[in-house]
């Protein structure tokens, strides 16, 4: 995945369903850990556990990262995603945030958002704003490398309900703002990268 001539700087890892993003997240943990004995790696994990699929779903990925990445530090952040990047960003670690898909649900969709009236979306949709525009700050300003996993979901059918396409045009919006402050954007299908952005 890198080399030493192709260092590990700001990246977006765009894809559907187990297209391999983030399994490139963690081989890019791994060779940064690789590196540097003074270099550390944190996986910020905005996964929640729902249900007892999701529950199994989380504790696999967890095994799985602990037996590829053993030096990955895991942080489960669901919402506060902006403040956790200015957390634990240093010139010596890489920040991992997987997946920005399921941080949007949680601020989106939250947990009763079907008995929230219209003034309470309404509020909702405004803190969700200040949360991403906090979030694209956390990005520029950090100071080592942050990975950022997230799905391509707007290659398909428009969506029949009002509610799940508005989630798909959310999510569209935010992965075109990490795109424009991201270095390098990969789109990962099949398990191979496709290179939609390079640095300068």
């Amino acid at each position: 995945m890198t080399s030493a001539s192709h260092p590990i700087t700001t990246e977006l890892i765009l894809g559907g369903q187990k297209s391999g993003k983030s399994r490139r997240a963690e081989l890019l943990a791994r060779d940064w850990l690789a590196r540097s004995a003074d270099h550390r790696a944190v996986l910020i994990a905005t996964g929640q556990a729902w249900d007892d699929e999701m529950r199994e779903r989380i504790a696999r990925h967890q095994r799985d990262r602990a037996e590829r990445v053993p030096g990955l530090q895991t942080v489960e952040e669901p919402r506060d995603v902006a403040a956790a990047v200015a957390r634990h960003s240093a010139p010596q670690s890489l920040v991992v945030v997987d997946c920005l898909t399921l941080w949007l649900t949680h601020w989106t969709m939250p947990q009763g958002f079907e008995t929230m009236d219209l003034e309470q979306k309404q509020a909702q949709a405004l803190e969700w704003n200040a949360q991403a525009a906090m979030f694209l700050e956390a990005i520029r300003q950090s100071p080592g490398p942050v990975v950022l996993v997230g799905n391509e979901i707007g290659l398909g059918v428009i969506p029949m309900g009002r509610e799940v396409r508005a989630f798909v045009d959310a999510l569209g919006m935010l992965n075109q703002q990490v795109a424009q402050v991201c270095p390098r954007v990969t789109l990962m299908a099949a398990g191979l990268p496709l290179t939609l952005k390079e640095p300068c």
